[in-house]
């Protein structure tokens, strides 16, 4: 990619922004890190990817301590090392680390993991034993002492986002990290109008239904492929031009080479048509009924 071509995407992705409930406002393509940092031959293009997707205007990275037991923050760290203002960084928490002492000592290694001294959006990475109040609490604490920016959960269903509104502060949750794509749209049905209704946007992971057998059916279906000829496009931009299609959600799809970045980057550029929309609605239908929430 030249500067000139650089330089048009940059304006598209600055044009296409979700806003948390704070009113901060973020792109809504991303970066995500899942199995980054953890094969030492893929380092160097790793790092490359991160700083070219920063490059390109994708601000926001998404990690966990869980991804690599810190290898994905470790890579995350060496690569945003002098650049960290250009970067709005995500890190989620284990369940079983996210109250008292755990959740402080959890985000104390994540910051040292990543090289700063604080997280953009700190992320419950799923529902577990520990009460969510307890949770929200020491969110709320590490808020305070400026070590996170604000915090979400991640993988939370209809009943879960209702019970935690429902808590002390529970409504200062900035996000819900949950999977979503073109081929797995139950989100649609009662979550996502409830987390509308809250002003909540969605953070949405494997947009491009990456490591299932999903994949290839969404890539190669036969009105993904024609949309992705007429644009002159590559299909994985059509699903990312989907996903972020309301301006509500945030697409992080991982991308570990600087050519896949750049062409994900791309979806930004491109301008489906409603009837085009209503094409892929109907070959990949919307929920007409509440769904289990799909997770990987």
């Amino acid at each position: 990619m030249n500067e000139t071509e650089r330089t048009i995407l940059l304006a598209a992705l600055k044009q296409q922004t979700v806003t948390f409930p704070d009113s901060t406002h973020v792109r809504a393509h991303g970066q995500g890190t899942w199995h980054m940092g953890e094969e030492p031959a893929k380092r160097e293009a790793e790092i490359e990817a991160l700083n070219v997707g920063l490059d390109s205007g994708m601000e926001l990275i998404d990690t966990a301590e869980m991804y690599g037991e810190g290898a994905s923050e470790q890579l995350i760290g060496e690569a945003i090392e002098g650049r960290r203002e250009e970067v709005f960084l995500v890190s989620k928490v284990y369940p079983h680390n996210a109250g008292g002492d755990k959740l402080r000592e959890a985000c104390e290694r994540s910051l040292r993991n990543l090289k700063t001294d604080y997280l953009d959006l700190y992320l419950l990475h799923w529902r577990g034993d520990i009460p969510l109040q307890e949770t929200v609490d020491g969110l709320e604490q590490l808020k305070a002492e400026g070590k996170i920016r604000r915090w979400g959960v991640s993988n939370f269903d209809v009943a879960d986002m209702k019970e935690l509104l429902a808590l002390e502060n529970g409504d200062q949750c900035a996000v819900n990290q949950v999977l979503y794509h073109l081929g797995s749209r139950g989100i649609e049905y009662e979550l996502m109008p409830l987390l509308k209704e809250h002003g909540i946007p969605v953070m949405a992971y494997c947009p491009l239904a990456e490591g299932g057998s999903l994949r290839e059916k969404l890539l190669d279906h036969p009105t993904v492929e024609r949309l992705a000829e007429t644009h002159g496009v590559d299909p994985a931009q059509i699903l990312l031009a989907f996903v972020v299609r309301s301006g509500d959600v945030i697409a992080i799809p991982k991308a570990g080479q600087a050519k896949h970045v750049e062409e994900n980057g791309r979806a930004a550029l491109l301008q489906l048509t409603d009837e085009e929309f209503a094409a892929l609605d109907e070959a990949f239908p919307a929920p007409t009924k509440k769904e289990p929430l799909d997770i990987v």
